[in-house]
């Protein structure tokens, strides 16, 4: 493969000139969303994008689980650019909400926003900011409500098969 192309771990290539036309496993995502630290890193623990995605799922009503276990699944192939530069760069955010449309669908998801998984989104970033960044500070605009959730800092391995166990039982649940 040539041009815009990455190498999955499934041994496929995503087209980000087409994603709508390449296929993506869930072991894909599970793999990419494991292996990404939540905060580009920053934060004083190693914490994955799997488990956050996992806890916000387990944040919102059962009907709401599946899409917000999904909502970051377009980071597996794009990684976690964090919002203050994404802000700097309007060209990535349409090829990220391309990727992200492209991906949803083929899991028979929307990309349209879920106000449940936006605010359980909002909610987990409030008491992340305070668990994982050990910061007093609150950032504007967000408040930690509701229970702090458990992170656990999964290490990838164990984030991956985290991940893909949610998505098994939200699956079978359907």
């Amino acid at each position: 493969m040539v041009g815009p192309t990455i190498l999955l771990q499934s041994g496929r290539y995503f087209d980000f000139e087409a994603p709508e036309e390449t296929p993506v496993t869930i072991g894909d995502i599970a793999h990419g969303l494991a292996h990404i630290c939540r905060f580009t890193g920053q934060c004083h623990t190693f914490y994955s994008v799997a488990e956050h995605s996992i806890l916000c799922s387990q944040r919102v009503a059962p009907k709401h689980a599946f899409a917000a276990l999904m909502h970051d699944a377009a980071e597996a192939v794009m990684g976690d650019v964090s919002r203050p530069l994404k802000s700097l760069l309007p060209d990535y955010k349409k090829i990220e909400r391309r990727v992200e449309r492209a991906i949803l669908a083929q899991f028979g998801l929307s990309a349209d926003g879920n106000d449940h998984v936006k605010a359980a989104d909002m909610e987990m970033l409030a008491h992340e900011q305070r668990l994982c960044m050990l910061n007093d500070h609150p950032w504007p605009g967000i408040a930690a409500t509701g229970e702090p959730p458990n992170i656990q800092y999964l290490t990838p391995p164990e984030a991956y098969a985290a991940f893909l166990n949610r998505f098994h039982y939200l699956q079978g649940r359907d």
